[in-house]
This record gives structure tokens, sequence and C-alpha cells, in this order.
């Protein structure tokens, strides 16, 4: 793609590994171009993000705040669980987290390193939580002699316990991974040796008198170029510089002409690339602020000119190199986001909103800050302000040539700021830059990983244990056969599948001794397509026997846990067996890590979209009136605002399906009915299993019933209340029997109704007076809906007693 070894080393080890790349160089090296030429080669599903909204735009990308949707301030890199739980992303935004095999930071410089913790915070919450970055591959763009992160002395005083600094390579999830570092080496911009070797003394510290000496050359004492020389002053401080450019225009007689610019959709203040009302007159000095689309290549960023007309809705530029004028039109800026396409699973770039305007601002002055990644060819330098490390490197190597350079004050040791830190990081990433053989071992890693991956069964061995211990943990509540039911597919799992599994990575382990990349390893590629094959039904079959498992339970929060686990369990074989199919005919790097990310998104998708369907296992008896069944139990329970076990409890279902009782008595017989239940409910279920058995034409056989010997039954309402009337409070009652002061509560308040008791003798007056307002003027309410309503001073049982106070008072009852 280049004749730029240090490029072209970059982009393999970009697109053809894992690994983590910090790609930086000196001004003018190239490192946008870069950026633009791997934009054009998709090869790999990546999200461009900058710190700010003009670099981001310039960059064709969005905020980093923006695509990770974080809050502005400091990022503590533990104890952050709450933090991020609070923050809520759409299902679109989880999905493009999912997909991503690249994330590109630019600027990366001006990245702080809580900034890169929170990130991956991001990442490893959506992809995998025990690998920095959640697996995803990082390049990181820029030049840490250029301009630094900016923190706030109390952000800081946060940070400080856990930072040394907050430059991006402290980063605690960066450090975990060992980045390589690309220095691109030739220089695009200057072209003068002599210039280009006092720029790096700058940029590396390395000042000395015979370097200062060399740089004064170029201090004019009050130098006052003319109007049509085209210089640029570049300064520390917004307001100097726009103080510079409004004594300029100012000078000029002619009114200004104005041009506002037109902004659609979403785009935001931050990132405006220019002025939205442009004020401009004929003579002004200005700069272009974007690259001539067209095929003429008329001009381009941060080239200096000056208004020669203004008509016919155009500006007209005259350019000191250039021989004619240019007619600028306004141009557009778009501002995108990137989207996830369900049909191909590709990361788009999406236009959200559009900025019109034309491409110029006044350009006697400009910030240093503003100035990175500009070029000029004739500017002044006033830094005798600056502030911040790299600030003086940055701007003298926005000039062309030592020629085109005027300081506007002498520079001193003291002129340039550098940071220690800055340079002991550098120092050891040049004593381990990356070469050839770094790349090809990278690559065989890479591979081998993804392949060791592909036959790694280990999260559904984990599941699988998890679902055995749920079982067993609630045994009393689930089918007696459930644990028997997993233990037997983890038996068969152990022995089909994990044994054959370790045994195939021994022979993996082998094969991969070779001296040449997986990929292009026939003897392995062959294996690899067997064991695919194999796995692949072996798979099937796992998740065959797991739909069959009867997981039905009364209980919701066992249930809840269940179905969790079952559906890690069944979206963990849906993506390995994607994966073992899509290396069915060999295994491809790129298509491979495709087909896994594609797989898990169909799989979301799949769940959302797919109608909640009720599923019964196999090990259910009769699944058609099972499901009749259970409907009609959930609709009367939801319908009497009770639980459905209230109604019939799971296991009872079960003995029904199993017997298929044809009469009341021997409907009465199975556990958990009875003769009141039998009453109520028993002609509907013996109709449901009738029909059920004539239209399947199932013949049924009575079946023996249980003899229940009759018991004495005690009434427990007349032992309490016997104890009261011997004087005993409730409290002394519920003691004596074991029981709640609720549960003796109700006892005594069942004697209200028969004037045995009053109601004053167990609800105080001032509970009695607030619950019968609230019944009287609400009658349709139920008992959950007044407990409700009149709060946790009142209890179901001062409601009850209440409302058999007012049945003792009932009009029928004092006629009669």
């Amino acid at each position: 793609m280049s004749t730029n070894p240090q490029l072209d080393l970059a982009f393999s080890f970009v697109l053809d590994t894992n690994q983590n790349i910090f790609l930086t160089g000196k001004a003018g090296t190239g490192k946008t171009t870069f950026l633009h030429d791997l934009r054009k080669t998709p090869l790999k599903r990546m999200a461009i993000v900058a710190p700010t909204g003009v670099a981001a735009i310039n960059a064709g990308g969005v905020t980093i705040h923006s695509f990770f949707q974080m809050p502005f301030g400091p990022y503590v890199p533990v104890g952050n669980s709450e933090e991020m739980a609070r923050r809520k992303f759409s299902k679109d935004r989880i999905n493009l987290i999912k997909s991503l095999d690249l994330l590109v930071i630019d600027e990366i410089s001006m990245v702080r390193a809580d900034t890169l913790d929170s990130i991956d915070a991001v990442l490893r919450r959506f992809r995998k939580r025990n690998q920095p970055f959640g697996g995803v591959q990082l390049l990181m763009i820029g030049d840490l002699h250029q301009l630094s992160p900016v923190v706030k002395d109390e952000d800081w005083k946060i940070l400080k316990d856990f930072y040394p600094n907050l430059y991006f390579f402290s980063s605690k999830a960066l450090r975990q991974t060992s980045p390589y570092t690309i220095e691109l080496k030739h220089i695009y911009r200057q072209t003068d040796t002599t210039f280009i070797d006092l720029l790096n003394n700058v940029r590396e510290n390395r000042l000395n008198s015979a370097v200062l000496s060399q740089l004064n050359e170029r201090y004019i004492a009050d130098f006052k170029p003319g109007d049509d020389e085209g210089y640029i002053t570049l300064t520390t401080h917004n307001q100097t510089a726009q103080q510079i450019n409004d004594t300029h225009q100012e000078k000029i007689p002619e009114k200004p002409a104005i041009f506002n610019a037109t902004i659609q959709g979403e785009f935001p203040e931050y990132a405006y690339p220019t002025e939205t009302e442009l004020q401009v007159k004929v003579g002004a000095q200005v700069m272009f602020v974007k690259n001539d689309p067209s095929r003429d290549k008329l001009f381009y960023n941060g080239k200096i000119g000056r208004v020669t007309a203004i008509q016919d809705d155009a500006i007209y530029v005259k350019c000191p190199s250039d021989l004619i004028e240019i007619a600028v039109s306004p141009l557009e800026w778009t501002n995108i986001k990137f989207e996830l396409n369900p049909e191909t699973k590709e990361i788009e770039e999406k236009v959200i909103g559009s900025f019109i305007q034309y491409p110029l601002k006044l350009a006697w002055a400009i910030t240093i800050h503003k100035s990175q990644g500009l070029t000029f060819d004739k500017a002044i330098i006033d830094a005798q302000s600056a502030f911040a490390h790299g600030q003086v490197y940055v701007a003298l190597s926005r000039c062309k040539s030592f020629e085109g350079l005027v300081l506007r004050t002498p520079l001193s040791l003291n002129s340039v700021k550098t940071d220690g830190t800055v340079a002991e990081y550098t120092r050891h990433a040049n004593e381990n830059i990356p070469g050839e053989h770094q790349l090809t071992a990278a690559k065989k890693s890479f591979q081998q990983d993804l392949l060791f991956d592909l036959f790694d069964f280990s999260n559904t061995k984990s599941l699988l244990y998890y679902l055995k211990k749920h079982s067993e943990d609630h045994h009393s509540a689930l089918a007696p056969e459930l644990s028997d039911d997993i233990a037997a597919i983890q038996k068969t799992a152990e022995t089909e599948i994990y044994s054959v599994a370790e045994n195939f990575k021994k022979q993996l382990t082998c094969l991969l001794i070779a001296d040449v990349l997986p990929e292009e390893n026939g003897p392995l590629q062959e294996r690899v397509k067997k064991a695919c094959t194999y796995f692949i039904g072996k798979a099937e079959e796992l998740k065959a026997s797991i739909d069959k498992l009867n997981l039905e339970t009364d209980n919701k929060a066992v249930k809840n846990d269940l179905n969790e686990v079952t559906n890690n369990l069944q979206k963990e074989s849906f993506i390995k067996t994607a994966g073992l199919k899509g290396c069915i005919s060999g295994f491809r790097t790129l298509q491979y890590l495709q087909t896994k990310a594609n797989a898990e998104i169909d799989f979301t998708e799949a769940q959302t979209k797919a109608p909640a369907l009720p599923k019964v296992s196999e090990k259910i008896d009769h699944p058609p009136l099972y499901l009749k069944i259970k409907t009609w139990r959930d609709q009367l329970a939801g319908e009497n605002n009770v639980p459905g076990y209230h109604v019939l409890p799971q296991k009872t279902l079960a003995d029904i399906l199993r017997l298929l009782p044809s009469t009341p008595d021997e409907l009465a017989s199975i556990k958990g009915i009875g003769k009141i239940k039998v009453q109520r409910y028993g002609a509907e279920i013996l109709e449901m299993i009738n029909h059920f058995c004539e239209d399947n034409n199932i013949r049924r056989h009575s079946f023996q019933l249980t003899i229940k010997q009759p018991k004495v039954k005690v009434d427990t309402k007349k032992v309490s209340l016997d104890l009261y009337k011997e004087g005993k409070a409730v409290s002394e009652i519920a003691a004596i029997r074991g029981l709640t002061t609720g549960t003796v509560e109700g006892h005594l308040a069942h004697y209200i109704i028969s004037g045995e008791i009053a109601i004053f003798d167990i609800v105080p007056k001032i509970k009695v007076a607030k619950i019968m307002a609230y019944i009287v003027q609400n009658p349709d309410q139920t008992t959950s809906e007044t407990k409700a309503a009149l709060g946790e001073d009142i209890s179901y049982s001062d409601i009850k007693a209440v409302m058999n106070h007012l049945s003792y008072l009932s009009p029928e009852r004092l006629e009669a």
C-alpha cells in the first residue's frame, strides 16, 4: 500500500493481529493520512473516536463521551459498579459495541488515563468481562510531545491516589496489554534537514545554547509583515488571537459581509469547524479550514490568503503562492454516528447532522491548540506565555520551512515546557520497537488464540454446573427428576465434548509447532475441518438435551434463575455452533471474528423479536393438556390476584397429567387437590382432561384411590377465643400457641361477626374509624388495595376485623 516501512508495519499489526498499537510520530509524518487510508480498508469492524468535537469531525468519527455515553468528570477506577449500572445503553448501542473488532482513538495524547479506564469498563460490561477493553483491539494515534491531557485541580485531588499521572499510558487497563509503539519516521511537512533536526531537539528536550542560538536567528524585533505576505500569528490564548483578528479587521474601513451557517440535524456547538456567523471584509486575511474536495485541490486546511472580492455568493481569495484567485463557495461538514447494519452486520457511518458554511476564518492569528494538524507557509510564533507541555513544539512544527518562521520573542531554556514522564515513556518505547519478527509472532499468537477459543467449551461446562447447583438447591420446588437429568447431560458432555476437546487441543498444540501461520498450515486445517464436523453434531445434541429439561416451578425467583442460566446456555451453544460451522471449510481469522460477532447479535435479536410462545419440556406428560390446564390456572389466579400455585400447585398439576383422573373422587385423591378444590374447580379440570383423552383416543384406567383416615379436627379459632376469654392478651396467646400475633388477631376477628368479641377489644378506635371511612368511600377496593392505600400502620388483620364488624352491623342482620 505504501513505500513507508513503518506505515506498512502499522497496517499489518492493525489488520492481522489483535495487538494494541500506539501509532506516533513527529508533526507532519502522516498520522492523519494513515487514519483516512485505514477507513477505506474495512476488513475489521471499527469505530473512530477522539477527545474533542473538532478532532472527531476531522478524524471522521465521534467524541469519546458521546460514543460511550460518559458523564463529564473524573472516573475512579475502583468501586464504580453502581455508577456504571446507572449508565443506560440502547439495544442498538450495545449491539454496536458487541460487534467491534477495532477501536481507533485519535489525538490520544489529550486522552486522560481515567477516560481510557472508563472505556475499558463499558467494553468489559458488554463484551468479555475478564479481558482488558473487552477483547477489543485499540489503535491509538497521536504524539505525546504535542498537546497533553487537561485536568482540573479538583479532578486531580480525586484521581491522584489512583494514578501517578493522567497520560493515557497510565491507564490501569492499558498497562495490562503491553501495547506496541510504532513511530512514523518520514516527515512530509518539512524537507529542510537542518530545520527538522532543530524541531527534533525541541520535541525531545535536547535544548542547548547552540540549538537556541539557531532558533533565535528567526527572532525579528518589531516584525510587521506587509498585508500581502500571508503571515499568521500563533499564540497561546484564545483571547489574544481574537483580539489580533478583530484589530486587523477593524482597520479595514468598509462594512463586513456577513454569512450565516446552515446547521441541520445534530451538530453540537463544540464541534463547529468555523464561525456560525462569518464576518469578513474585502482585504481580510483568511485561512481555509477544509481541504478542497474537488479534483482541482485548490486549497487545503491551513492555507492562508486574502479576500479580494465578494460577489455572486462567492468569496474570492488570493493566496501568495497562487497566480489566480480562488472562488470559494460554502462547503459541508457532516456529523456522523456509527450504526450496526442489521442485514450485513457491518458498522456503518450514518450522517445525523451537517454544518454548511464558507470554509474560511479570519487568520491574522490562531491559537496554538487550534493549529494542531495544520501547515503554514509563514507564521509568527508568539509563545512567551506557553503554559502547557508541547505547545512550543506544536507551534514551531506548523511551519513548512525555517525561513517561513518568525519568533515574536526570543526563546530561552524555560520557553519549552517538557514532561520527564513523557520522555521516560518515549525512551522505553523506543527500546521496544516492534519489527517483522514481532509481527509474525503476533499474527501467529492471534490465530492460535482464536483456534483454541473455537474448541473451548469451558463456558458451557460452567453454565451446566450452575444449572445443576440451582436444581439441587431448590429441589423441593422443581420436578424430582430434574437434577438427575442434568447430571446425565453433564456426564455425556464430559465424555463426548470436554475430554475430546481437551485431547484435540493437545493435537493442535503439536501441529502449531510448525514454523508457519495456522491459516497456512495444511495438516492443521484438515484436522480443524474434521473437528468442526464432529463438534457441530455434539453441540446440537447437547442443545436438544437441554431443551428437553423440565424446568417448570411455581417459585418465581427459582424460575428466573433457571431461565437466566438456560438462556445463557442457549446463547453459548448458538454462538459456538455458528463459529464451528463458519470454520467447517477451514479456519480464517477475520471470517471467524465476523461469524462470532454476527451470531451474538443474531441470537439477541431473535430473543427480542420472537413471540413469547409457551415452551413445554418433553419430560412433562401430555404437553398440549399441560398448556391448556396451566393457561386456565394462571388466568384464574390472575383474576383473583393470587399466585398460580394457590389454584393448583405445579407438582399437583404434574400428578394430574400423569394419572389423568376421570371422576371427582379420583381427582380429590391427588395430593394438593382436596374436596374444596374439587367443588370449586373439579368440573372444569375433568372436562379439559376428558376432551383431551377423547380427541387423542387415550384410554384411561381407574387408579387406586388413597384412603384418607378421618382426622379429629380442632377448631383452632375456638382455642384462641377460649384463651382470650381467660383474660390473656393477644401476644400471650401467640406465645402459648406458637403462632404470630397476626394469626391470633385473625382468629379473634372471626368472632366479631357473631358478636362474641367487640371490634374495639382488638383494634384501637382511631384505626377503626380510619379503616371504616376508607372502606365506605371505596367499596369496590380489594383488601390488598385498601392495605396499600392506608399504609404500614394498618395491618391486614385490622382490615379484616373492621370488615367483619361492618358485616355484624349490616342492615340484614339488624332487621333479623
